[in-house]
This record gives C-alpha cells, structure tokens and sequence, in this order.
C-alpha cells in the first residue's frame, strides 16, 4: 500500500506559502501526497488602494486560484486581520486545533527572525504549538495524532541571527513554470502590492504570459536561485553532477522544536523528496 505524506504549510499571509513552498508542493501532490496551505491573516491590507472586506476576498480568490493550479489539498485563509496577527493563547490554541486535525508529517513555517511581524508571530504560534500538540489536557477537545510531526522552515535571506541551513534540498526546475502560474494567480501583490513598494506602475493585464513569467523570476526566481546556491553541496550529494546543473530550488531546514532528535533530518528528506 502506497504512503501518503502530509505537509503542512503555514504562512502569515495568502501567497507566503506559495512563495516560499510552491514548488516543493508540485512535486509532492503529483506524486499523490497531500498538502495544506494555511494563510494565518487574511491579507486585507496588503495593498496602496483597497483594503477590508474587499480586499480579503480579493486575496481569498487569488488563493483559491493558486489551490486549483497546484492540486494541493486545501488553502486555508484564517480571518486575523492582516498587520494585527498576535501571538496569544486564543491564536495558539487555533494553531494547535489546525494541525491535530489534519495530522501532518511535516510541518513548515518561517523563521522567528523576519522583517514582517505577521511572519514572525506565524512563527512563533506554529513553534509554540509544537510542543503543546502532545499536551493531552490542553486543547482537549481535538485528538492528538498518533505521530507528532517534524518542523522545518523554508529559505530565506536572513543573515541575523545566522542565514538558514539548507538541510533539505528540493531541485525545482522541472516544475518552476508551474510555480510561477501559482505565484502569478496573486495579482493584488505581485503585480500590484509589491510593485508599488519598488515605484513601480504595472499593467499586467496587457501582458504576454512569458512577460508575467519573466518578471515573476526576476523578483521572486530570484529567491530560488539563491537557494540552489546556498545548497550546492547538498544538491550535489544527493543528486551527484547533476546537482551541479541546478538552477532553481527550495532549501528547508529541520527544526529541533516538537521532534525526537536529530536524526530526524534524514526523515525529513524521505519525506519532502519525490
């Protein structure tokens, strides 16, 4: 009988988890794995023109459009207001009751050091719930699952306290196509939000597809080539020289909180390679 896997991606806001985990997620759910995004705001002020309801339905459909592209199983968008996201007992108990029910090998998160307090209190609930989700007394009215679950952070360019340890290497370049189509269903940020941000004004409407894709991998490929780099080493021992070729991938790193021990890291690889 075939394993099926259980990711679980939490980010502060609808496109984090694409972002950081979109390809890792291609991969897994084409090889019949299941993944959960979980947007912990709504994003409803993540724009220089609209914001409230209007916004968070914007961003809730650009979410939904994202899950219909990637297959995954669910995108949750949770109704924190966005630049609000507390780290307090209600949230964590939230947090806690998300990942007891859908029960996931893998959890993934950001790092605690961000520059966006929503990333950082996201962080900090999923970390804070690791433990708590073993706490048979606490949250007692949501089953605790028979494994706890290991949890892992995705790349980033932070340098303090210390940059991030590519302890598991996903080679994206096979499905980077797709994951730009999934980062490109996020219009109000990636053409709008953050292009404001820059000085810029963009019509994406009138765009080529290869236009959107170019401008998608100048700003966010980006990140994944950084990676690729970052993880050289590791992509060139798992995948010898071929590893050396290539050129986009997703770097994550095991986190001691909630597991066992640290042999836990070859686990992880079992878990998030296809």
């Amino acid at each position: 009988m075939k394993e099926i896997r259980r990711i679980m991606v939490f980010g502060a806001h609808p496109d984090d988890p694409d972002i950081c985990c979109g390809g890792l997620a291609l991969k897994l759910t084409r090889a019949g794995h299941l993944v959960k995004f979980v947007s912990m705001t709504n994003g409803d002020r993540g724009h220089y023109a609209i914001s409230g309801p209007e916004l968070a339905a914007r961003r809730l459909a650009e979410a939904k459009a994202a899950r219909a592209i990637s297959g995954i199983a669910e995108y949750q968008v949770m109704d924190h207001h966005d630049c609000e996201l507390e780290v307090n007992v209600a949230n964590r108990c939230e947090v806690i009751r998300l990942i007891r029910r859908f029960a996931p090998d893998v959890v993934i998160t950001h790092r605690p050091c961000d520059y966006h307090a929503d990333h950082r209190a996201t962080a900090q609930l999923v970390l804070d719930a690791s433990y708590m989700i073993r706490v048979p007394q606490f949250c007692d009215d949501t089953p605790i699952p028979e494994m706890s679950p290991i949890f892992v952070h995705p790349y980033d360019r932070f340098t303090d306290p210390r940059p991030i340890r590519p302890d598991v290497m996903i080679p994206i370049d096979d499905v980077m196509d797709e994951k730009c189509r999934i980062i490109d269903c996020h219009v109000s940020q990636i053409y709008e939000w953050l292009a404001w941000e820059k000085k810029r004004r963009i019509d994406s409407a009138q765009w080529t597809w290869e236009q959107k894709k170019a401008y998608i991998l100048e700003n966010w490929g980006v990140r994944n080539v950084a990676a690729a780099d970052l993880g050289r080493a590791r992509l060139i021992a798992d995948l010898g020289e071929a590893g050396k070729r290539v050129r986009y991938a997703e770097a994550y790193e095991w986190s001691p909180y909630g597991c066992r021990n640290s042999g836990d890291v070859e686990e992880l690889r079992r878990l998030l390679t296809v």
